[in-house]
């Protein structure tokens, strides 16, 4: 990666939390420590960023602790053709006029593309989403109140008595940090808790996860594997995911990016 998309990345990173540390920079950046450490150095000098023991921090802090996890401008430039056809696959099993829950996350969120022609209910907690619907569609937007969370741009509420109570789907969409044999995981209690909440005004729970996802883990776990429906992954997913799937009784769609075919010509 070059040193000026390195910077943009690093700087981008230390918006919406207290502290990124070098160890979580070179895993954004696929840079070195030294080589972080001297990005941080520079951009200390150029005072846009605060270096701080073993990472750095904003010149301008948020003013509250922001969610756990990668921010959604990092995460939506990553995987994009797999989250697209994923995107694709999930929206066909959209009829008109049904009402459906979309969660915040870089791949419920490219769902906006193909619902653009589509006029459905649709309630959300992701900012982007529902601004993004409402400007390019038909569709009826709901959104869950509460406060907006920058880094994941989705809104949260501490409440039990919010709006989400008041909205029934058949269908639920939603992404998370992982999946595997205990269930889907975050790395947020608060999302956990909002996420809960979702899940349980929805028959249907259909997951949106890049086969990357089969391989990340938290200390957090949002459902078990068998209160999910079907997952919607890329044809990257390995056998042993697949047949962890299928011996859940979690029905598997695979939508093929094209991503996998290319790789393989090139090599």
């Amino acid at each position: 990666m070059h040193e000026i998309d390195r910077h943009r990345l690093i700087l981008s990173t230390i918006q919406d939390r207290p502290v990124a540390t070098v160890p979580e920079l070179c895993a954004l950046t696929g840079a070195s420590e030294a080589t972080i450490r001297r990005d941080i150095a520079t951009l200390h000098m150029q005072k846009k960023l605060r270096r701080v023991r073993g990472g750095a921090e904003s010149v301008s802090p948020p003013q509250f602790v922001g969610l756990a996890g990668r921010p959604f401008s990092i995460n939506e430039t990553r995987q994009v053709a797999q989250k697209q056809a994923i995107a694709r696959a999930a929206v066909d099993l959209c009829d008109d006029g049904e009402p459906i829950i979309i969660n915040g996350g870089t791949t419920t969120f490219q769902m906006v593309h193909p619902l653009a022609t589509r006029r459905m209910q649709v309630f959300t907690n992701s900012f982007p989403i529902a601004e993004h619907l409402l400007h390019n569609s038909k569709n009826t937007v709901m959104v869950s109140g509460g406060a907006i969370y920058r880094e994941q741009n989705i809104i949260l509420s501490p409440f039990d008595n919010d709006v989400t109570r008041n909205f029934y789907a058949r269908r639920m969409f939603m992404g998370a940090q992982g999946l595997g044999p205990l269930g889907l995981m975050e790395a947020d209690p608060l999302l956990i808790q909002a996420e809960q909440k979702l899940i349980g005004q929805a028959d249907e729970l259909i997951v949106l996860v890049d086969s990357s996802k089969f391989e990340k883990r938290s200390s957090l776990v949002l459902c078990p594997l068998e209160r999910i429906d079907t997952v919607i992954t890329d044809d990257g997913i390995s056998d042993r995911a697949a047949a962890m799937l299928d011996a859940a009784d979690v029905t598997l769609i695979v939508a093929p990016s094209g991503k996998s075919q290319r790789q393989e010509t090139a090599s």
